[in-house]
């Protein structure tokens, strides 16, 4: 107790110090212990989002339960679905604890979602017309998801990273799900091949979006930035996209694929991909809820959480009676 309320009578700049020097050090931090204010909201922001998109990157591959070609796809889509749902409850729970010293709760979260404050991933507010869009989701958008998330399994902030270990754990499962579904259509019939590589088409500049522009902004700084400093994360997001393609381009090519980017190729002496840069201005107005499905997705988000807020009430009553 002597200790904490040492600590608290600190000068402001003394405390932020001591806590870079535990992120330095490679410490976690747990959610009772101080952080500055900047990394407080930074976590709030970035949690949020992944849960967030974790819930609504559910809905494209919903549309496909009751369409699935086979009993056994139909019984592997709903177990991801389950999955994906279960990762967004997790990860909202951890942001939850963040935001608890705010005043803040999850309805606000979730009143952030309905009004367009709170982002999703410019994956989710795409459509799914194809069988084979349900691969590429899970072949590789989540095979995206994967590796961007690993490269935060050593996260400074303990229950964010341990959330992680059991989400990468089930992204992999998914990830063979989705090329399960791939290998499926490209030895299929010629009109199942044609299927994937119109599937590949639509999604590549989106898949390109998916970790963000490269640059910073106008003031020379940018949020991943900010999740490198203190060690949330340790690549930028051009980075994990150059992994991404050193990845997924020879599997994709090894299947007969062809790459939509004519201009695409690897440069050995740079060591880097290089690749025709997608419409970051469309990126802008995806993440706005101006994407193809965004209103729809966000409506049926809408219905169900108005829907089912009596749930919500009847748990918050046992509560208080219980007091």
């Amino acid at each position: 107790m002597t200790d904490s309320l040492s600590f608290a009578s600190l000068p402001e700049q003394e405390k932020h110090d001591r806590f870079m020097k535990r992120i330095v050090a490679g410490e976690k931090i747990e959610a009772d212990d101080w952080m500055p204010d900047e990394y407080r909201l930074t976590l709030i922001k970035l949690i949020s989002m992944h849960g967030i998109s974790e819930i609504m990157g559910a809905l494209p591959e919903k549309e496909w339960v009751p369409k699935a070609p086979s009993l056994r796809r139909k019984l592997g889509i709903m177990a991801k679905v389950q999955d994906e749902m279960g990762h967004g409850q997790l990860l909202l729970r951890v942001t939850e604890d963040l935001m608890a010293p705010l005043g803040r709760t999850r309805e606000d979260l979730m009143e952030d979602l309905f009004t367009g404050k709170l982002k999703f991933h410019n994956v989710f507010h795409m459509e799914a017309p194809t069988w084979a869009d349900a691969g590429i989701i899970g072949w590789l958008v989540d095979g995206a998801a994967i590796i961007t998330q690993t490269n935060m399994l050593g996260a400074s902030y303990g229950p964010y990273a341990r959330a992680l270990q059991r989400i990468c754990a089930e992204e992999v499962f998914h990830a063979q799900h989705g090329e399960s579904i791939i290998l499926a259509l490209a030895e299929g019939t010629p009109q199942q091949k044609a299927m994937l590589q119109d599937s590949l088409n639509r999604w590549w500049d989106s898949l390109i979006m998916f970790f963000g522009p490269a640059g910073a902004d106008t003031t020379g700084s940018s949020k991943q930035d900010i999740t490198i400093k203190y060690k949330i994360r340790t690549k930028t997001n051009e980075q994990l996209r150059q992994d991404f393609f050193t990845k997924y381009i020879p599997r994709v090519l090894s299947i007969g694929l062809r790459l939509p980017d004519e201009t695409m190729r690897f440069d050995k002496e740079r060591g880097l991909w290089i690749y025709k840069q997608p419409d970051w201005n469309q990126f802008k107005a995806i993440i706005k809820n101006n994407g193809p499905k965004s209103h729809s997705r966000l409506r049926l988000r809408k219905l169900a959480y108005e829907n089912n807020s009596w749930v919500l009430n009847a748990l918050n009553m046992k509560s208080q009676n219980a007091i």
